[in-house]
Protein backbone atom coordinates (compact mmCIF):
# COMPACT_ATOMS: atom_id res chain seq x y z
CA UNK A 1 0.00 0.00 0.00
CA UNK A 2 1.30 3.41 -1.07
CA UNK A 3 2.42 5.75 2.18
CA UNK A 4 -0.72 8.17 2.42
CA UNK A 5 1.38 12.08 1.76
CA UNK A 6 0.11 14.04 4.57
CA UNK A 7 1.76 17.51 3.82
CA UNK A 8 3.42 19.28 0.29
CA UNK A 9 6.85 18.48 1.54
CA UNK A 10 5.77 14.74 2.35
CA UNK A 11 4.41 14.29 -0.97
CA UNK A 12 7.45 16.30 -2.58
CA UNK A 13 9.88 13.43 -0.90
CA UNK A 14 7.15 10.57 -2.27
CA UNK A 15 7.97 12.25 -5.49
CA UNK A 16 11.48 11.82 -5.54
CA UNK A 17 11.38 8.25 -4.88
CA UNK A 18 8.72 7.15 -8.06
CA UNK A 19 10.05 5.15 -10.49
CA UNK A 20 10.97 7.20 -13.94
CA UNK A 21 8.24 7.90 -16.14
CA UNK A 22 7.38 5.35 -18.88
CA UNK A 23 8.91 6.48 -22.38
CA UNK A 24 5.30 6.94 -24.07
CA UNK A 25 3.98 9.30 -21.78
CA UNK A 26 7.97 11.11 -20.85
CA UNK A 27 7.65 12.18 -25.20
CA UNK A 28 3.77 13.31 -25.00
CA UNK A 29 4.36 15.60 -21.67
CA UNK A 30 7.94 17.18 -23.26
CA UNK A 31 5.72 17.38 -26.80
CA UNK A 32 2.65 19.39 -24.94
CA UNK A 33 5.33 21.60 -22.99
CA UNK A 34 7.19 22.39 -26.24
CA UNK A 35 3.75 23.24 -27.92
CA UNK A 36 2.47 25.76 -25.23
CA UNK A 37 5.93 27.15 -24.83
CA UNK A 38 6.00 27.71 -28.43
CA UNK A 39 2.39 28.96 -28.56
CA UNK A 40 1.70 31.13 -25.70
CA UNK A 41 5.26 31.75 -24.35
CA UNK A 42 4.61 30.33 -20.92
CA UNK A 43 6.87 31.10 -17.94
CA UNK A 44 9.11 28.42 -16.49
CA UNK A 45 6.92 27.85 -13.12
CA UNK A 46 4.19 27.54 -14.75
CA UNK A 47 5.22 25.18 -17.40
CA UNK A 48 7.27 23.06 -14.54
CA UNK A 49 3.95 22.64 -12.82
CA UNK A 50 2.20 21.87 -15.72
CA UNK A 51 5.36 19.31 -16.15
CA UNK A 52 4.74 17.87 -12.32
CA UNK A 53 0.55 17.55 -12.68
CA UNK A 54 1.05 15.34 -15.20
CA UNK A 55 3.93 13.14 -14.17
CA UNK A 56 2.09 12.57 -11.30
CA UNK A 57 -1.30 11.57 -13.17
CA UNK A 58 0.95 9.40 -15.70
CA UNK A 59 2.13 7.38 -12.69
CA UNK A 60 -0.60 7.03 -11.07
CA UNK A 61 -2.44 6.24 -14.46
CA UNK A 62 0.34 3.47 -15.85
CA UNK A 63 -0.02 0.60 -13.02
CA UNK A 64 -3.64 0.29 -14.26
CA UNK A 65 -3.21 -0.17 -17.82
CA UNK A 66 -3.16 3.03 -19.67
CA UNK A 67 -1.02 6.01 -21.25
CA UNK A 68 -1.52 9.32 -20.00
CA UNK A 69 -2.86 10.22 -23.87
CA UNK A 70 -5.25 7.14 -23.79
CA UNK A 71 -6.81 7.89 -20.51
CA UNK A 72 -10.82 8.00 -20.33
CA UNK A 73 -12.78 10.19 -18.16
CA UNK A 74 -13.13 7.87 -16.07
CA UNK A 75 -9.68 7.11 -15.03
CA UNK A 76 -9.31 10.82 -14.71
CA UNK A 77 -11.85 11.02 -12.20
CA UNK A 78 -10.70 8.21 -10.43
CA UNK A 79 -7.52 10.02 -10.30
CA UNK A 80 -9.29 13.00 -8.96
CA UNK A 81 -11.42 11.14 -6.52
CA UNK A 82 -8.00 9.75 -5.17
CA UNK A 83 -6.52 12.78 -4.52
CA UNK A 84 -9.21 14.06 -2.61
CA UNK A 85 -8.61 10.71 -0.36
CA UNK A 86 -4.93 11.84 0.18
CA UNK A 87 -5.68 15.06 1.16
CA UNK A 88 -4.66 17.20 -1.80
CA UNK A 89 -6.06 20.49 -1.51
CA UNK A 90 -9.38 21.77 -3.92
CA UNK A 91 -6.50 24.32 -5.02
CA UNK A 92 -4.06 21.70 -5.83
CA UNK A 93 -6.26 19.57 -7.80
CA UNK A 94 -8.13 22.38 -9.90
CA UNK A 95 -4.73 23.20 -10.80
CA UNK A 96 -4.25 19.80 -12.04
CA UNK A 97 -7.37 19.67 -13.74
CA UNK A 98 -5.99 22.50 -15.91
CA UNK A 99 -2.64 20.87 -17.00
CA UNK A 100 -4.98 18.19 -18.21
CA UNK A 101 -7.59 20.08 -20.04
CA UNK A 102 -4.87 21.90 -21.71
CA UNK A 103 -3.05 18.69 -22.43
CA UNK A 104 -6.01 17.13 -23.91
CA UNK A 105 -6.60 19.84 -25.91
CA UNK A 106 -2.92 19.28 -27.67
CA UNK A 107 -3.46 16.03 -28.60
CA UNK A 108 -7.06 16.36 -29.87
CA UNK A 109 -5.28 19.55 -31.91
CA UNK A 110 -2.65 17.03 -33.05
CA UNK A 111 -5.18 14.72 -34.20
CA UNK A 112 -4.36 11.72 -31.44
CA UNK A 113 -7.56 11.89 -30.01
CA UNK A 114 -10.97 12.44 -31.28
CA UNK A 115 -12.82 13.26 -27.80
CA UNK A 116 -11.44 15.28 -24.63
CA UNK A 117 -11.79 13.27 -21.09
CA UNK A 118 -11.59 16.40 -19.40
CA UNK A 119 -15.18 18.14 -20.80
CA UNK A 120 -17.19 16.91 -18.21
CA UNK A 121 -15.09 16.68 -15.42
CA UNK A 122 -16.28 19.55 -12.80
CA UNK A 123 -13.19 21.33 -11.06
CA UNK A 124 -13.67 21.85 -7.44
CA UNK A 125 -15.12 24.72 -6.02
CA UNK A 126 -12.09 26.98 -4.54
CA UNK A 127 -12.73 28.96 -1.07
CA UNK A 128 -12.75 32.60 -2.11
CA UNK A 129 -9.51 33.82 0.03
CA UNK A 130 -8.65 38.03 0.61
CA UNK A 131 -4.90 38.69 0.05
CA UNK A 132 -3.03 38.54 3.32
CA UNK A 133 -1.38 42.31 3.27
CA UNK A 134 0.50 43.67 6.21
CA UNK A 135 -0.29 46.97 8.10
CA UNK A 136 1.78 50.11 6.64
CA UNK A 137 3.68 50.25 10.07
CA UNK A 138 4.79 46.43 9.93
CA UNK A 139 6.10 46.84 6.04
CA UNK A 140 8.14 49.80 7.14
CA UNK A 141 9.58 47.49 9.95
CA UNK A 142 10.74 44.73 7.84
CA UNK A 143 12.17 47.29 4.70
CA UNK A 144 14.31 48.79 7.91
CA UNK A 145 15.24 45.09 9.03
CA UNK A 146 18.59 44.17 6.53
CA UNK A 147 22.09 45.59 7.45
CA UNK A 148 22.85 48.08 4.27
CA UNK A 149 26.53 48.22 5.63
CA UNK A 150 27.24 44.79 4.15
CA UNK A 151 26.18 43.88 0.19
CA UNK A 152 24.10 41.36 0.85
CA UNK A 153 22.01 43.28 3.44
CA UNK A 154 22.24 46.25 0.70
CA UNK A 155 20.96 44.06 -1.77
CA UNK A 156 17.81 42.84 0.21
CA UNK A 157 17.17 46.16 1.40
CA UNK A 158 16.75 47.07 -2.40
CA UNK A 159 15.23 43.82 -3.38
CA UNK A 160 12.25 44.68 -0.72
CA UNK A 161 12.12 48.26 -1.94
CA UNK A 162 11.76 47.24 -5.17
CA UNK A 163 9.33 44.47 -5.05
CA UNK A 164 7.05 46.63 -2.25
CA UNK A 165 7.36 50.08 -4.72
CA UNK A 166 6.21 48.44 -7.89
CA UNK A 167 4.11 45.16 -7.01
CA UNK A 168 5.97 42.67 -8.51
CA UNK A 169 5.70 38.90 -8.63
CA UNK A 170 8.60 37.01 -7.29
CA UNK A 171 9.80 35.78 -10.21
CA UNK A 172 9.37 39.19 -12.14
CA UNK A 173 11.88 40.23 -9.35
CA UNK A 174 14.15 37.63 -9.09
CA UNK A 175 14.74 37.76 -13.23
CA UNK A 176 14.52 41.10 -13.69
CA UNK A 177 17.93 41.80 -15.84
CA UNK A 178 20.45 44.65 -15.05
CA UNK A 179 19.23 46.27 -18.45
CA UNK A 180 15.45 46.43 -17.07
CA UNK A 181 16.16 49.98 -14.74
CA UNK A 182 16.53 52.99 -16.36
CA UNK A 183 17.26 55.29 -12.77
CA UNK A 184 17.02 58.26 -15.39
CA UNK A 185 13.71 58.03 -16.24
CA UNK A 186 12.73 56.47 -13.11
CA UNK A 187 11.03 53.23 -14.48
CA UNK A 188 11.27 49.98 -14.38
CA UNK A 189 10.66 47.55 -17.56
CA UNK A 190 8.87 44.39 -16.13
CA UNK A 191 8.27 40.90 -18.30
CA UNK A 192 5.35 39.85 -16.91
CA UNK A 193 3.23 36.80 -17.15
CA UNK A 194 2.45 35.19 -21.34
CA UNK A 195 5.99 37.50 -21.92
CA UNK A 196 3.73 40.81 -20.94
CA UNK A 197 5.95 43.56 -20.94
CA UNK A 198 4.94 46.86 -18.56
CA UNK A 199 6.84 50.17 -17.15
CA UNK A 200 6.76 50.72 -13.61
CA UNK A 201 7.58 53.75 -11.66
CA UNK A 202 10.01 53.26 -9.12
CA UNK A 203 9.58 55.73 -6.69
CA UNK A 204 12.19 57.74 -5.04
CA UNK A 205 12.93 55.28 -1.86
CA UNK A 206 13.10 52.35 -4.35
CA UNK A 207 14.80 54.25 -6.45
CA UNK A 208 17.07 55.61 -3.79
CA UNK A 209 18.50 51.92 -2.27
CA UNK A 210 18.43 50.72 -6.14
CA UNK A 211 21.56 53.57 -6.52
CA UNK A 212 23.32 52.38 -2.93
CA UNK A 213 22.72 48.60 -4.92
CA UNK A 214 24.14 49.58 -7.70
CA UNK A 215 27.03 51.69 -6.57
CA UNK A 216 28.65 49.64 -3.20
CA UNK A 217 26.69 46.43 -3.86
CA UNK A 218 25.97 44.78 -6.74
CA UNK A 219 30.17 45.26 -7.88
CA UNK A 220 31.37 43.21 -4.39
CA UNK A 221 28.91 41.12 -5.22
CA UNK A 222 29.68 40.54 -9.28
CA UNK A 223 33.17 40.77 -8.78
CA UNK A 224 35.16 39.89 -11.93
CA UNK A 225 32.61 38.58 -13.34
CA UNK A 226 30.31 39.88 -16.20
CA UNK A 227 26.66 39.27 -14.91
CA UNK A 228 23.44 39.90 -16.71
CA UNK A 229 21.00 39.82 -13.27
CA UNK A 230 20.11 42.50 -11.56
CA UNK A 231 20.03 40.75 -8.17
CA UNK A 232 23.18 38.76 -7.14
CA UNK A 233 24.33 36.31 -4.86
CA UNK A 234 27.94 35.97 -3.69
CA UNK A 235 27.80 33.33 -6.82
CA UNK A 236 27.18 36.28 -9.43
CA UNK A 237 23.93 34.59 -9.83
CA UNK A 238 19.94 35.65 -9.68
CA UNK A 239 18.51 34.88 -6.66
CA UNK A 240 16.07 31.86 -6.73
CA UNK A 241 12.84 32.39 -5.54
CA UNK A 242 13.06 29.93 -2.55
CA UNK A 243 16.35 31.95 -1.62
CA UNK A 244 14.19 35.11 -1.75
CA UNK A 245 11.77 33.44 0.07
CA UNK A 246 14.12 32.77 3.04
CA UNK A 247 15.22 35.98 2.91
CA UNK A 248 11.64 37.76 3.87
CA UNK A 249 11.30 35.60 6.35
CA UNK A 250 14.90 36.18 8.41
CA UNK A 251 13.98 40.18 8.20
CA UNK A 252 10.65 39.36 9.20
CA UNK A 253 11.66 37.57 12.16
CA UNK A 254 14.31 40.31 12.76
CA UNK A 255 11.52 43.03 12.33
CA UNK A 256 9.34 41.01 14.80
CA UNK A 257 6.30 39.82 12.41
CA UNK A 258 5.39 36.86 12.77
CA UNK A 259 7.22 34.80 9.71
CA UNK A 260 3.90 32.46 9.28
CA UNK A 261 2.09 35.86 8.30
CA UNK A 262 3.75 37.06 5.66
CA UNK A 263 5.51 35.49 1.71
CA UNK A 264 7.28 37.30 -0.69
CA UNK A 265 3.74 37.43 -2.34
CA UNK A 266 2.41 39.90 0.46
CA UNK A 267 4.57 42.21 -0.17
CA UNK A 268 2.14 42.33 -3.67
CA UNK A 269 -0.51 42.36 -2.45
CA UNK A 270 0.33 45.26 0.43
CA UNK A 271 1.34 47.06 -2.22
CA UNK A 272 -1.88 47.12 -4.07
CA UNK A 273 -4.07 47.17 -0.90
CA UNK A 274 -2.08 49.92 0.39
CA UNK A 275 -2.74 51.92 -2.81
CA UNK A 276 -5.97 51.35 -3.08
CA UNK A 277 -6.36 52.80 0.68
CA UNK A 278 -4.87 55.92 -0.67
CA UNK A 279 -7.50 56.66 -3.35
CA UNK A 280 -5.33 54.62 -6.20
CA UNK A 281 -7.45 54.34 -9.71
CA UNK A 282 -7.97 50.46 -10.25
CA UNK A 283 -7.60 50.84 -13.76
CA UNK A 284 -4.19 52.39 -12.93
CA UNK A 285 -3.52 49.48 -10.43
CA UNK A 286 -4.29 46.46 -12.72
CA UNK A 287 -1.44 48.11 -15.04
CA UNK A 288 0.79 48.41 -12.00
CA UNK A 289 0.10 44.46 -11.69
CA UNK A 290 0.36 43.44 -14.61
CA UNK A 291 -2.96 41.61 -15.00
CA UNK A 292 -4.45 40.96 -18.00
CA UNK A 293 -8.07 41.23 -16.64
CA UNK A 294 -9.55 43.73 -13.88
CA UNK A 295 -11.31 40.95 -12.55
CA UNK A 296 -8.33 39.73 -11.02
CA UNK A 297 -7.54 43.15 -9.84
CA UNK A 298 -10.80 43.86 -7.82
CA UNK A 299 -10.20 41.35 -5.43
CA UNK A 300 -8.19 44.21 -3.95
CA UNK A 301 -11.00 46.42 -3.08
CA UNK A 302 -12.98 43.32 -0.99
CA UNK A 303 -9.27 43.93 1.04
CA UNK A 304 -9.66 47.60 1.76
CA UNK A 305 -13.38 47.13 2.43
CA UNK A 306 -12.76 44.71 5.07
CA UNK A 307 -10.22 46.87 6.42
CA UNK A 308 -12.54 49.62 6.76
CA UNK A 309 -15.28 47.75 8.62
CA UNK A 310 -12.64 46.43 11.17
CA UNK A 311 -11.10 50.09 11.02
CA UNK A 312 -15.00 51.41 12.36
CA UNK A 313 -15.64 48.37 14.56
CA UNK A 314 -12.82 49.60 16.13
CA UNK A 315 -13.00 53.44 16.47
CA UNK A 316 -16.79 54.23 16.44
CA UNK A 317 -18.47 54.23 19.15
CA UNK A 318 -21.47 52.40 18.11
CA UNK A 319 -19.23 50.30 16.01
Amino acid sequence: MTERPRTPAHRRQLAMAQPPLADADDRDIAGFLDAIWAEHGLARPTLDSYRRDLEGAARWLRPRGTWLADADRAALFDYLAWRAQQDYSARSNARLLSALRAFFGWTLRHGRRRDDPTALLQPPKLPRSLPKALPESEIEALLAAPDDSTPDGLRDRAMLELMYACGLRVSELVGLPATGVNLRQGVLRVVGKGGRERLVPLGEEARHWLERYLAHARPALAGTRAAAPLFLTPAAEAPTRQQFWRVVKRHAAVAGIDPRRISPHGLRHSFATHLLNHGADLRALQMLLGHSSLSTTQIYTLVAREQLKQLHARHHPRG
